[in-house]
């Protein structure tokens, strides 16, 4: 459908998939922008807005793509909480969302083209079942494909999930609590381009299964796109490569040549980085030599990318053609590992994981309820109990770089190893502790991201935590030329940055736990994809066994540092009576005891503390409050009411029996103040609980027959005065309680 407006072209298409069409329309708002789409499904509906500079950006020589996505709370009928009331720095989640959307998106730009592009995407509107994070990858991708700026191809993003064993496309929030699969794929009508999965440990077979079902409905999605982009796309920008410079790169090449398969043919980095470095300075003297300073200086600048690009084809052409790695691995070769656990005395958990000259240090925290992340997004809030931070310092890489707090990079790091290790994370009500994970990236050259799944797994077991099998992670690569592939295992830093692909995978023994794929060309077949995964988990199994070896099972008991947590279940209609009126009860048990208690609507009450006698006495005084009287049980109480006939003492809080006055004392008692006073305390036995639940005590009972058989008053105790039933909250016929 197509209407004309007074200024703007107004068209709109739809995509038919399992749930109902998604919809792109263009022309009616964000008339300036380069090209602005709104895509609609349900009540859900975002904008993706996209706009480039006029001119390149001077003396750069990479992409500056930026992609900012912001979930807007009036999209689900909210107002944000804080002091300002509007929405503030990025959350987690729409961080990581920038990342999906850029991901699949940077490939699609021509080379030379450095114009800055900026995309942004507001959520509009949110009903809470359409999840808007995919929306928004299509729209990205769909205003780019309809805005002058030179994007080749459309790309299309689904979620897939399995439920029951079957596949099911974009399910909802309420589906994906009972998925095995949460899996992102983004994909031209050609290839895969980026995936983002988390599984509760299934096979490599259901997952190329699912990669098969995703990318059918790409392919509808691009069409779509295009179909789009055929009524309102505007002429695309042509992008001229620079004319080659061939006596620069004669130059360069008679220079430098020979010396790059002398440096890619040293296998220790540190050496082979030096030898490199060395190369740039002779290549920078001959160029200046050659051109002079001023005309020399920019000619060194062009030079540094034809160094780049020379050492980027000899390593390809070694992988390709020889099968040889700059390391002098093979292809499927891991590089030495050691695991190393427990060695930092007072932390709750810890591990050293190093891979070749990567090395993650894992540390594990643990806490109490109170101690978990509190969502709050677009969705319900909630609780998150197990969470991984990632650290990744300038030293790391022996680079000298300012520390400020963790960017993009760094959030989705600690992202994929979090989501790796929480499949198998025992639930709260096995394990009733929140659990933080800390990354620290101590050294990098290749995948520690992946070092991080495995020390912080490593972690977990050295703290206690009940895991049933370890988690190992492995990043795998891929040189490609036209059909000609090899994929890598376990990569290296300068594999990923001349490479095509990062593959990282993690899972433990009996399946895949965690998939992510990013790629630097226009896409992957399965037939890659599938080669990738049988030779990832070939050497997930390899990490594996070695992590096993180190530490085979989790520690017996928790670090003598590590908080207790117990649970004891209560009546739920008592829970009141531990909390009391405006919480006084709680805090003084919490004060008096030395604990946390957390309290649920189910009954259950988890106190917390390292010291076990803190956690008896806080069960102790919670008992108190908690249980009912019983026949035949002794009980030290305090006398409340004295009358004629005998004495009311408050055996439990809040419960109270009567003592009458013939079961005071072995000896005759003409008088009840003879014996007992208001606010003494007394040990008294329960003799019984009558049928409208009034309590009748002896004092009598718990004290020893006098020598010689001293008069007494005998018989059994006299019935309870009449009279209406004394209050008890709990029970309105029950004993009295204040």
């Amino acid at each position: 459908m197509t209407t004309t407006g007074s200024e703007n072209s107004f068209s709109i298409v739809a995509c038919k998939l399992d749930k109902g069409d998604l919809t792109f329309e263009t022309g009616l708002m964000a008339g300036q922008a380069s090209g602005a789409v709104v895509a609609r499904m349900g009540d859900s509906v975002v904008i993706a807005t996209v706009v480039a500079a006029a001119e390149p950006r001077e003396g750069i020589d990479f992409f500056p793509l930026t992609v900012d996505y912001f979930e807007k709370t009036y999209a689900a009928g909210r107002i944000p909480g804080g002091f300002f009331k509007r929405e503030g720095r990025p959350t987690g989640k729409e961080i990581l969302t920038c990342r999906l959307i850029d991901r699949p998106l940077r490939p699609m730009f021509p080379d030379h083209y450095f114009n800055e592009v900026q995309v942004v995407i507001y959520v509009l509107s949110y009903d809470l079942i359409n999840q808007v994070d995919v929306m928004a990858m299509n729209a990205a991708s769909c205003a780019l494909l309809i805005s002058e700026i030179p994007f080749s191809k459309p790309v299309g993003a689904v979620r897939v999930g399995k439920v029951n064993g079957a596949l099911v496309l974009n399910p909802t929030c309420v589906e994906l609590e009972n998925s095995t699969l949460d899996m992102i794929v983004a994909g031209t009508e050609d290839a895969i381009t980026m995936v983002e999965s988390g599984s509760k440990e299934i096979g490599e077979d259901e997952l190329v299964e699912a990669l098969a079902f995703a990318h059918s409905n790409i392919k509808k999605l691009a069409a779509t796109q295009k179909e789009l982009a055929g009524k309102a796309g505007k002429p695309k920008q042509i992008v001229t490569p620079p004319a080659p410079d061939e006596e620069l790169s004669n130059l360069t090449k008679e220079c430098i040549l020979a010396d790059i398969k002398d440096a890619l043919n040293t296998p220790e980095r540190t050496a082979r980085k030096q030898k490199l470095v060395q190369l740039g300075k002779k290549l920078k003297d001959t160029v200046l030599a050659k051109y002079g300073e001023e005309t020399g200086a920019k000619k060194y600048s062009a030079a540094k990318l034809l160094l780049e690009t020379m050492i980027s084809n000899e390593m390809r052409s070694m992988i390709l053609n020889e099968a040889r790695r700059i390391d002098g691995r093979n292809l499927t070769s891991i590089r030495p590992i050691t695991c190393a656990s427990g060695f930092l005395p007072r932390t709750h958990g810890s591990a050293l994981f190093t891979r070749g000259q990567t090395q993650s240090l894992g540390v594990v925290t643990l806490g109490a309820d109170c101690d978990s992340q509190t969502i709050d997004g677009l969705d319900e809030e909630y609780k998150k109990h197990f969470i991984l931070h990632y650290n990744f310092p300038p030293f790391s890489t022996g680079e000298v770089k300012p520390l400020r707090g963790p960017g993009r990079r760094e959030i989705g790091h600690g992202a994929l190893a979090e989501r790796a290790l929480a499949q198998i994370v025992p639930p709260k009500d096995e394990f009733p502790y929140t659990i933080r994970v800390v990354s620290e990236i101590l050294s990098s050259n290749g995948s520690s991201s992946m070092a991080s799944v495995c020390s912080g797994s490593l972690a977990m077991m050295d703290a206690g935590v009940p895991m049933k099998s370890h988690v190992a992670g492995i990043a795998m690569g891929l040189i490609k030329e036209g059909d000609n592939f090899k994929v890598l295992s376990d990569i290296l830093g300068d594999e990923d940055h001349f490479g095509d692909m990062d593959f990282k995978v993690a899972g433990t023994k009996k399946g895949v736990t965690a998939l992510q794929m990013d790629i630097k060309i226009e896409g992957v077949t399965l037939e890659i994809m599938r080669t990738a995964l049988a030779q990832a988990k070939e050497g997930r199994f390899h990490i594996l066994d070695i992590m096993v070896s180190s530490l085979e099972k989790p520690r017996t008991e928790l670090s003598r540092y590590a908080p207790r947590i117990i649970t004891i279940e209560i009546d739920p209609e008592k829970i009141r009576n531990v909390i009391g009126p405006g919480g006084k009860m709680i805090r003084r048990i919490q004060e008096e005891a030395k604990v946390t208690l957390e309290t649920e609507d189910d009954g259950k009450i988890n106190i917390v503390s390292a010291d076990a006698a803190a956690i008896e006495k806080a069960i102790f005084m919670i008992r108190q409050l908690t249980e009912d009287a019983e026949v035949g049980k002794t009980y030290t109480g305090k006398v409340k009411r004295v009358m004629k006939f005998g004495a009311f003492v408050e055996i439990l809080p809040g419960i109270e029996g009567m003592v009458h006055i013939s079961q005071l004392d072995h000896a005759r008692v003409n008088k009840v103040e003879d014996v007992v006073n208001i606010g003494d305390e007394v040990t008294v036995k329960v003799l019984e609980i009558d049928s409208q639940g009034r309590v009748n005590l002896s004092r009598k009972a718990t004290m020893p027959e006098p020598a010689g058989g001293a008069a007494s008053s005998g018989g059994a105790a006299p019935a309870a005065p009449s009279g209406p039933p004394r209050f008890n909250r709990d029970n309105p016929g029950g004993p009295r309680r204040n």
